[in-house]
């Protein structure tokens, strides 16, 4: 297969810089702030293009798709009086983040068609005004993953003295599989690995992710795996052409071999089938006795009943969900045993279920057999989406804070918190479509497009009678479920915040991102947008937010309230950036109760889907982040739109029909009507339909453990449409 990436990406780069300008572009890039995208890490005090291992160049297209977002000039506002809403609605989300920066906060007025500018004090009045004739228990906050630790500790803490626990992020439709699945096998939430582990790996697992299209400068740690002789394994329904063969652009010795081979090993399963997947590897691991048993007897628990579990369950049963061939489920095997270091790696590919935490039970199963959990070069890693998505979980953005951070909130701020367990996302979603939520206050992101089931998406957004949104551009989430009043507060990107802030890395590293760099006049920090309202609606009572106006100040608080941030109180003037204290596990001692991990028995679950139906996974473009999508084209797929279904060839004929002819998906929960049809390397009886648009499909319901939805198994039928 051809090589992608490499030319590609430096032409697209030339073209930002063509666009934005190459001083403005450059200043951007090598500031010392951190990169606004994926959670891998890039940037901070050592500079904008080296990771936290300190190298350079690090820099991907995905780093360049923001910047050329952030660099824009500001939208006019003689665009808000020509277009209306309905227009700006009937836009393609590229073009809206094509519009420029907000530079204004903006207000609609419930009914109106238009939104008009309002100055910041008259903005900040109707909120606060709003907040105190709202009960709090009827109101929800909602935070994405590009915010930094700061605004985000600020944000929490303002909810709960305001009187409600429900506070969530984005990690709801994410990773929150992930934290709990390792939570009730390791007692961790986090990854176990940092990165100079991935750097002596000698296999590493890539289940149900796309890094080459989501996380690019994780590829390069797989190219590297290769070259020193390791082995890469990729679970994927779907071939993705940058898992096979990839070219790295700041890589010379990629560059100049036109490519390097990613993946030694391709699996595509059913979607839905990797639980038997995996426990066929497990399975068998122990029938040729590849379970490290001093590991086993001495560090984990409930080895015996996970065993029974795995012999009693038939290699028919395996193979029949799991797609895969005993044979190749066996050589697998071996390799795994043969492996001495070995990482397993996943993104939403396995927590996109309504299993998936028993997905993610399932990986740390099979790492536990050998021994591949609490060991230098070898553990588990979740491959975070937004750049600071775990470092908001850790600063308390969540409706349930961890027993020690509300003891410790509490004793700082001589004040009982609200004791009342808050609402996850999808519970506040509920809510407001259950008319139960008067206001909401949105910090980044865009919750529409995020949610599932685009129809119940919008309905419960437009029963919410006011909301606020933080955001630096326009999208959807300020067009749809919008009939009531609406107020959008423009506020700085990270490297433009005036005082410096932090985020966390995937592997619990934490940075400082000076900020510094002035775009726009009218634009302001989120930190000082959550001080004056709760200025307003506390009024001082119990905490002088005014204080936390100085970062300084609120790291201070994150030092004395967080377990494992102390370190973050200096960083303002000390410059010294550092590792989140016990998270990384290199050692054989769990946070647990007893200190061992825990084995954890799970049953195969059926595939979806009746007789004639397909299962449908969502997926996400090469040029596009989280809902964000800055152009149509998917570079790596060779895909020209995005109104499209993929499906193997085999299945295109048995529905009589040739690739570019127009089929409708339909289910209880929506319909994708004319989607053209394109041929692509899926297992058969898939398909692949592009997120956000097929979330038109996915029901609200979620997995009863994490509450995450399945985003990525849903039971369609395919009609062929005239």
């Amino acid at each position: 297969m051809k090589s992608v990436g490499g030319l590609t990406s430096i032409k697209y780069a030339l073209n930002v810089g063509k666009a934005t300008g190459y001083k403005n572009l450059y200043l951007a890039l090598s500031s010392k702030n951190t990169c606004k995208t994926c959670a891998l890490g890039m940037g901070g005090q050592s500079g904008g293009m080296r990771n936290e291992a300190g190298e350079f160049p690090e820099v991907c297209k995905k780093s360049f798709q923001a910047q050329l977002t952030d660099i824009q000039p500001e939208i006019p506002l003689s665009l808000f009086k020509e277009k209306s809403i309905a227009d700006l609605k009937a836009m393609r989300p590229m073009d809206l983040e094509r519009l420029g920066r907000l530079n204004y906060p903006m207000f609609k007025r419930k009914g109106g068609t238009h939104y008009e500018p309002l100055s910041w004090n008259e903005a900040l009045e109707r909120i606060v005004a709003k907040l105190k004739a709202t009960d709090a228990e009827r109101s929800f906050f909602y935070c994405s993953g590009r915010s930094s630790n700061e605004a985000a500790f600020l944000l929490q803490l303002f909810v709960r003295l305001y009187g409600t626990n429900n506070v969530n992020n984005c990690s709801f439709y994410c990773h929150q599989a992930s934290g709990v699945g390792m939570g009730t096998t390791l007692g961790t939430s986090t990854a176990t690995v940092d990165l100079e582990d991935l750097k002596h790996a000698d296999l590493i697992f890539v289940i149900g992710a796309n890094p080459a299209s989501n996380h690019p400068r994780f590829v390069k740690e797989l190219m590297r795996c290769n070259w020193k002789g390791g082995h890469v394994v990729v679970v994927n329904p779907l071939i993705e052409p940058g898992l096979v063969r990839f070219s790295i652009p700041s890589s010379v010795r990629s560059m100049i071999t036109r490519g390097t081979d990613i993946a030694g090993t391709y699996l595509q399963p059913h979607i839905g089938g990797d639980i038997a997947l995996l426990k066929g590897i497990a399975k068998a691991v122990v029938e040729k006795n590849g379970t490290d048993s001093h590991f086993v007897t001495n560090y984990t628990n409930d080895f015996e009943s996970y065993k029974d579990d795995l012999l009693a369950t038939s290699w028919e049963q395996i193979v029949a969900i799991s797609g895969i061939t005993k044979e190749s489920i066996c050589d697998l095997a071996d390799k795994y045993i043969k492996a001495e270091k070995v990482i397993f790696a996943w993104a939403m590919g396995i927590t996109h279920h309504d299993h998936g935490v028993a997905n993610v039970e399932s990986i740390v199963n099979l790492a536990l057999l050998r021994g591949m959990a609490g060991k230098l070069h070898a553990g588990l890693l979740p491959l975070r989406g937004h750049s600071n998505v775990q470092g908001i979980g850790s600063v308390g953005v969540t409706p349930v804070l961890k027993e020690k951070v509300l003891e410790k909130l509490q004793q700082m701020l001589g004040k009982t918190l609200p004791a009342k367990a808050g609402m996850d996302t999808m519970e506040c979603m509920q809510a407001a479509h259950d008319r139960k939520v008067d206001t909401a206050f949105l910090m980044g992101g865009n919750l529409y497009a995020s949610n599932p089931d685009s129809t119940f998406s919008e309905e419960a957004l437009n029963r919410i009678p006011f909301k606020v949104f933080l955001n630096t551009t326009l999208n959807q989430g300020h067009l749809f479920g919008v009939d009531e009043e609406i107020i959008i507060l423009p506020v700085a990107a990270r490297d433009e915040e005036k005082q410096s802030t932090t985020q966390e890395s995937m592997f619990s590293f934490v940075r400082l991102s000076d900020g510094g760099i002035v775009r726009l006049d009218n634009v302001r920090s989120e930190n000082d947008i959550i001080c004056d309202i709760a200025i307003g609606v506390l009024e001082e009572k119990d905490i002088k937010f005014s204080e936390y106006k100085k970062h300084n100040n609120v790291r201070k608080a994150i030092a004395a309230s967080i377990p494992g941030f102390e370190n973050i109180e200096k960083i303002g003037d000390t410059k010294k950036e550092f590792e989140v204290k016990g998270r990384i596990l290199h050692e054989p001692v769990f946070p647990t109760p007893d200190n061992k991990a825990n084995f954890k028995t799970i049953a195969i679950p059926p595939l979806k889907g009746e007789k004639g139906e397909f299962r449908l996974m969502s997926i996400r473009s090469e040029g596009q982040f989280n809902s964000i999508v800055y152009e149509e084209y998917d570079l790596f797929r060779k895909q020209q739109e995005r109104w499209i279904v993929l499906m193997n060839p085999a299945d295109i004929s048995k529905l009589g029909i040739q690739e570019n002819d127009f089929v409708t998906l339909k289910n209880a929960t929506g319909s994708m009507d004319k989607l053209k049809v394109k041929a692509f390397d899926i297992r058969a009886g898939n398909l692949a339909a592009y997120y956000p648009e097929a979330n038109i499909l996915i029901p609200h319901t979620t997995d009863s453990r994490s509450k995450t939805p399945s985003f990525k198994a849903v039971a369609v039928q395919v009609t062929v449409t005239p």
